[in-house]
């Protein structure tokens, strides 16, 4: 396949993407990286790691055939089943700060709830496509395999992925056509939900004071919002320079992962802030196009659903680290830093780049890729 059946577009975009991940990867974890680990490069040489891996996962996820990917939509989900469940199995997983999100054999690790996000889209996308989603019967169970998911994640305990994974789950169930009536009926169960979830972990309820007035606890709960908050706010319009940011001093909790967006704020700006959320709002609109130009309605969910992971997640990154919402650790989609997250979403990128060549080999390239 060459590289002028795809959508050009979208690939420089996420390539472009990945880069300045690498870049602020580098840029936040250097010192912090130095002094644990004697190597400023420790994490910028596994980010590299990943992100090679993920372009080969591309290169290939754009060459498999989409019939053969259709075939994987049970596997998928059984597969993320047993990873989620390896999750709380000793000596498979891995235990940081009080959650276990990952699982791992020697060196390799990997966190399974970024793989169950796409798995879930391919599941609905199948699934949808061949039945009638305005009848109440058939969106059961796709709200039981989402709530499943939901389930195993909130129990690690990842409040972050699990809200990712419900709106996921909101917007396929709305794409297929569930109707309005049984939206309410849903979420109604979810408005209950959340409130015994906070209640049940104390930490949720702390996190979500500290949101109303960090200043409140500026050393406990409310230190790394505020952290944030000076990060963004000290970047002005054009920011204090590449490298130059004074918050990734250990100032900054989780400034190469989650938090990464502040540095960038920091370093350039609100200038460089809008550049990143234009890149995003690149990826996410040419993702819609081909799920619009899409022909039949596996693909037109598939793109739509990846599309929507994009979306949703680089959304509730941004919202949090900009105090929008309260504070919850969720990674920034190809910026930051972790191997795992970075090889699915490339990879998931790919077959998003797949579906657009195969809209070029139905003759609509020309409408797809100049408009």
């Amino acid at each position: 396949m060459k590289i002028r059946q795809i959508d050009y577009i979208l690939l420089s975009t996420v390539l472009l993407l990945v880069g300045i991940g690498l870049l602020f990867v580098y840029s936040a974890s250097s010192y912090s990286a130095e002094l644990s680990y004697g190597n400023k490069y420790f994490f910028l040489s596994k980010q590299a790691i990943g992100a090679v891996v993920g372009l080969i996962a591309m290169i290939v996820a754009i060459q498999i055939n989409v019939d053969f990917i259709k075939k994987l939509w049970i596997v998928g989900v059984v597969i993320s089943v047993i990873l989620l469940v390896l999750v709380f199995v000793p000596g498979i997983s891995i235990e940081n700060y009080g959650a276990r999100r990952w699982i791992g054999v020697g060196g390799f690790s990997m966190q399974p709830s970024e793989i169950a996000k796409f798995a879930f889209v391919l599941f609905c996308a199948v699934y949808m496509s061949q039945r009638d989603m305005s009848k109440l019967g058939w969106c059961v169970i796709p709200i039981g395999v989402g709530m499943l998911f939901c389930g195993l994640i909130i129990a690690e305990p990842n409040m972050s992925i699990t809200m990712c994974m419900a709106m996921l789950m909101i917007i396929m169930l709305f794409l297929g056509g569930m109707k309005w009536k049984y939206f309410l009926l849903m979420l109604v169960p979810i408005a209950v939900a959340v409130p015994l979830l906070i209640i049940v972990e104390p930490y949720r309820l702390q996190r979500l004071l500290a949101f109303i007035n960090p200043w409140a606890s500026p050393k406990d709960e409310g230190y790394q919002l505020i952290q944030s908050l000076y990060a963004l706010g000290s970047g002005g319009w054009f920011g204090v320079g590449l490298f130059n940011s004074r918050q990734k001093y250990r100032f900054l909790p989780f400034a190469e992962s989650d938090f990464i967006f502040s540095v960038i704020g920091e370093e350039t700006g609100l200038v460089g802030c809008i550049l990143i959320f234009t890149l995003y709002a690149v990826i996410i609109l040419r993702g819609v196009r081909i799920a619009v130009n899409c022909r039949d309605k596996f693909g037109c969910y598939l793109a739509s659903g990846i599309s929507a992971v994009v979306a949703v997640q680089s959304l509730l990154n941004f919202a949090v680290v900009t105090g929008s919402i309260p504070p919850t650790g969720l990674p920034l989609p190809f910026v930051s830093y972790g191997g795992t997250s970075l090889v699915v979403f490339m990879t998931a990128i790919g077959v998003l780049l797949n579906l657009s060549a195969r809209i070029y080999d139905n003759g609509l390239g020309g409408k797809l890729w100049h408009t």
